[in-house]
């Protein structure tokens, strides 16, 4: 299985390594949770080249798979900027039941950076998350974001 960056422990071989954005844009619509995951940590190392791929990525932060959850808000944390369109999906999945998938969107709202700016009331409810990996982006998003 694929984990998500951050999420501890040693990273697996990724078999995915080698496909470009277009395959691991295909792997998102595939219906095994699984692929998904890949597909999505996959474009997160494509970074901004993955832009195109922000609408399929911001639907998957509905998923009932946490781990594609996951991987989601970590893409679209590397497209930065580009993903502004996505600002309220990922303000949402900071209410997410998973520790791991809050941390992400914080830190995918923090690098959208000052067009995140209406997440920063959603972002300082977090200052209470039970988790202080949590507490700790959602600060740093703050900062990235200037509020």
């Amino acid at each position: 299985m694929v984990l998500a960056a951050g999420c501890g422990g040693p990273q697996p071989m990724l078999r995915d390594a080698g496909k470009g954005v277009a395959e691991l844009r295909a792997m998102l619509a595939d219906p095994d949770p699984e692929v998904q995951a890949r597909g999505a940590f996959g474009l997160s190392r494509h970074g901004a080249e993955a832009k195109d791929a922000v609408p399929e990525l911001a639907a998957l932060l509905k998923s009932p798979a946490a781990l594609v959850r996951q991987n989601a808000a970590l893409a679209l944390g590397a497209v930065g900027p580009e993903a502004r369109s996505v600002v309220p999906a990922l303000t949402e999945a900071l209410k997410d039941s998973e520790w791991a998938v809050r941390r992400q969107a914080a830190l995918a709202l923090g690098a959208v950076g000052a067009d995140a700016r209406p997440a920063v009331p959603a972002l300082r409810k977090l200052e209470s998350d039970p988790q202080k990996t949590v507490r700790d982006a959602a600060k740093q998003a703050r900062e990235k974001i200037g509020g």
